[in-house]
């Protein structure tokens, strides 16, 4: 290959099977459907491209079109030929760093300074990180030398390269760039008011390919910073206005990441903008505000609910992403161990009674209840909600949403509720006696009742309960099981490394038996150095045994609660956590952050 100084899918098919990633057979097959697959491509990504007379060459990169045959690599059962595993195969080969590049370890300045966007996107090159005197950028191309030299003299820097995907060269051109230039122009048209506009109550987002220059800027923007948040899989974006900047920060597995700083003269209208999309009122900007915003990604309707609220520099808005793939869930693949399911499962086929779900926030108890309604729904269940606010809109479901403005509460629906004939109920959360009262009479009449607590753990809820003024009686006659759960990273699949355990780690968990092996991640390109992608959960399922109830009164002791649960083989989250670090699921590190 270092020899013909081009890439070709020839050259890089016989290298593949060189470094047995392909077998000879595959290589034959692909170079005879090379053509075809070809025109495929071109006429699928780049539509009317040949007729305006663009060489498919440069519509289509070598690995790109290996990479579209979904090849499994030999050896490898389950593993493919990626567009990434190609690109770092030839990188080795010719000598050159290799670079997966990660969005969130991108500086938007960095990108943007050094290298205009039109000869960025035509010679396919970014920056990707700066040092005094120096830059180095990633390139798709490994043998454009003329082109690094000509950047090296106009800038006056030494350049490094290292080779990556076209794919996440344009990835990253399009939405830094893109977010860039709104952000500019947006800041040049500050000084004259910027034109909002008006939209329907379902949002059309377009894509980077489609948001065009001549959009207006803050509504670009806006947009951009969207679909990065979408491609990013961040289940929320938070934008926190500073003294001199606003900061845009994302929440990915759990964990917060700075993504952007914007200048601050933006803040205003890009909050404005928001609270446009999401029916807010834009005059208000003293008292918080709630609203949702329905779009459509990739064919898939997304919920986003949107939150403001002053903070000493202007209105910090927080936007929570609600993707059904995550929201939705088969219960067997959301983290339960095998007793757990089975318990959970006997609860919910129960005919009446209440089922509680407790955690912090951000602990999952929203995809369980969903996850657990949508198993129930049927056209033979009505199926009634009452949530603050509604998190997503469902069509299998009757949701009701509190209307605290007009004094619609918990309260108010559910006295009302039963004359709607439903069979499951679902209230976002039990907060005062008189919600906690209207879920016990909707038990006693003969409902499934599910609704959330804050509690820390199971076995807690039932003081909570107490604490409420709900009589023991009550407690014992309806509440059939609760779900205390957590959140924990997975360890990534690709960096996962082996050690033991230290003597100060086993005593702190109490695990008497010595040299056991756990798992942590070493950190990689596919979990961007965290050692984690994805995360699972944890459940502690206690069922109300007629032991439990028994012991149920005004002055019972939580310990007394916490001894009969651990008799009739309560499994606490601890136990779950440790069992799930045991099995390489997750790290020593989480249960310990997750478990206390």
């Amino acid at each position: 290959m270092s020899e013909t100084r081009e890439l070709t899918v020839e050259n890089i098919a016989h290298l593949l099977k060189q470094r047995g990633l392909l077998s000879a057979a595959q290589v034959k097959d692909l170079l005879a459907r090379e053509k075809a697959q070809q025109t495929r491509l071109v006429s699928l990504h780049h539509p009317g491209a040949l007729r305006r007379g663009h060489p498919v060459a440069e519509l289509v990169s070598p690995a790109e079109l290996i990479a579209s045959f979904n090849l499994e690599i030999c050896d490898a059962p389950g593993s493919w030929l990626t567009e990434d595993v190609i690109t770092e195969v030839v990188a080795d080969k010719l000598g050159i760093p290799y670079l997966k590049i990660d969005p969130l370890k991108l500086n938007l300045d960095v990108v943007t300074a050094h290298i205009p966007r039109p000869f960025a996107l035509k010679h396919l090159i970014v920056t990707v990180a700066e040092e005094p005197g120096a830059i180095t950028v990633a390139v798709a191309n490994p043998f454009n030398l003329h082109l690094v030299d000509e950047l090296a003299a106009a800038r006056r820097l030494a350049i490094r390269r290292v080779l990556s995907s076209k794919s996440d060269i344009l990835k990253i051109l399009r939405e830094f760039y893109g977010f860039r230039a709104s952000v500019v122009a947006a800041e040049a048209e500050a000084a004259n008011g910027v034109d909002l506009g008006n939209l329907e109550q379902f949002v059309r987002l377009k894509g980077q390919g489609e948001i065009e220059s001549n959009d207006k800027h803050v509504v670009a923007a806006v947009e951009f910073l969207l679909q990065y948040a979408f491609d990013q899989r961040a289940s929320d974006i938070h934008i926190e206005p500073k003294r001199e900047k606003s900061l845009v920060r994302f929440r990915l597995d759990g964990v917060m990441h700075n993504i952007h700083s914007i200048p601050k003269q933006l803040h205003a209208p890009m909050v404005s903008r928001i609270k446009l999309l999401s029916r807010m009122d834009l005059a208000e900007k003293r008292r918080p505000q709630d609203g949702r915003i329905k779009t459509s990604v990739n064919a898939k309707e997304m919920e986003l609910r949107v939150s403001t609220v002053p903070v000493a520099f202007g209105e910090k808005v927080v936007i929570r992403i609600f993707d059904p793939d995550i929201l939705l869930q088969d219960l067997d693949s959301m983290g339960f161990n095998p007793r757990e399911l089975t318990l959970y499962n006997s609860f919910i086929n129960r005919p009446n009674g209440i089922i509680l779900v407790t955690g912090p926030t951000g602990s999952g108890k929203t995809t369980t209840l969903y996850s657990t309604l949508r198993k129930l729904s049927s056209p033979e269940v009505n199926i009634v909600t009452v949530e603050d606010p509604i998190e997503m809109v469902m069509e299998e479901f009757n949701q009701i949403g509190v209307q605290h403005a007009i004094g619609v509460g918990f309260d108010t629906i559910l006295r009302n509720i039963l004359r709607q004939d439903p069979d499951v109920i679902m209230i976002g959360e039990i907060r005062d006696r008189e919600t906690a009262e209207n879920a016990v009479q909707a038990a006693l009449t003969g409902h499934l009742v599910l609704s959330t607590l804050h509690t820390n753990d199971s076995v807690s809820s039932i003081i909570r309960l107490l604490d409420l003024g709900v009589p023991s009686f009550l407690i014992s006659a309806t509440v059939i099981g609760i779900i205390a759960q957590r959140l924990v990273r997975r360890i990534c699949p690709r960096c996962r490394s082996e050690r033991e355990l230290t003597s100060a780690e086993q005593e702190y968990l109490r695990l008497g038996k010595k040299g056991l092996t756990v798992w942590e991640g070493k950190g990689c390109k596919e979990c961007r150095g965290t050692g984690y992608k994805g995360r699972t959960g944890l459940f502690e399922v206690l069922d109300m045994s007629d032991r439990i109830k028994g012991l149920i009164s005004a002055d019972v002791e939580l310990a007394d609660l916490l001894a009969a649960a651990g008799e009739d083989g309560l499994i606490t989250l601890r136990q779950v956590a440790v069992r799930k670090m045991l099995e390489g699921i997750t790290t020593y590190e989480e249960v310990i952050a997750m478990t206390g």
